[in-house]
């Protein structure tokens, strides 16, 4: 008898403390995940573009301001399309370059350019307030590549894809505002960006090969917009 009220006391107690175990950790779990998850990002960047070609081979030499306007669609905190809009200037000269180049002599340009890319993204980490998505991290790495297309006006306006590669950092400075450091280099398969086309009298042999490039590094500043339907499919799980 005295076997079975202790036993049935036990239960009791045990009953009573998983109770309040699970009241407690309830709301945490809960609270955990507050915040909306969003689709998108809209904003700008500032930054510095660099010719790399037959007239300058160092990403560090005559760079210029350039300007971005851009979009994301986020598939989900790891990976992302984004759109890139840049307006900015190519400059060089062939006075400092160690370079013989056939009839051609302190050559100087400067010439504005547009480009218009599509890229996709993606984080070594889920990407986010850590109160959105579980596992979230205020603080990623990227990298990315995509296809664009290359505006310049040189004599004339020369057009031509570049394909941009690179890689970043990333960090939510807000639960709805994203800083971004980025590098990236555009490889174009055009050679007249700097207004001259083949200055070694060597003929291209592939849609690549010889052609002008330009690397870009900038700071972007975006805001989320069109929060996630917290009772529609989602990617959770």
């Amino acid at each position: 008898m005295m076997v079975s009220y202790v036993s049935y006391h036990f239960r009791q107690m045990v009953k009573r403390v998983l109770s309040v175990y699970l009241f407690l950790c309830l709301p945490i779990s809960i609270m955990g995940q507050t915040d909306p998850e969003y689709r998108m990002e809209l904003g700008g960047g500032i930054g510095l573009v660099s010719y790399q070609g037959d007239f300058n081979g160092n990403i560090f030499k005559n760079q210029q301001p350039m300007f971005s306007l851009l979009a994301k669609y986020k598939f989900d905190p790891r990976q992302a399309l984004a759109l890139n809009i840049s307006y900015g200037t190519l400059k060089g000269s062939s006075k400092y370059e160690k370079t013989y180049y056939p009839n051609i002599t302190n050559y100087d340009f400067k010439n504005n350019v547009l480009d218009v890319g599509l890229r996709f993204e993606y984080n070594f980490w889920p990407f986010g307030t850590g109160q959105d998505y579980r596992g979230a991290k205020r603080l990623t790495p990227y990298i990315y590549i995509g296809m664009g297309i290359t505006a310049c006006k040189a004599d004339k306006t020369e057009m031509g894809v570049n394909l941009p590669i690179g890689g970043g950092v990333k960090y939510k400075a807000a639960d709805r505002v994203n800083v971004a450091l980025e590098w990236t280099m555009h490889i174009s398969s055009n050679d007249c960006l700097d207004g001259i086309s083949d200055p070694y009298g060597i003929k291209r042999s592939g849609p690549f090969k010889n052609t002008d490039c330009y690397s870009h590094l900038r700071l972007s500043l975006t805001y989320d917009i069109w929060a996630k339907c917290r009772t529609c499919h989602n990617d959770r799980d």
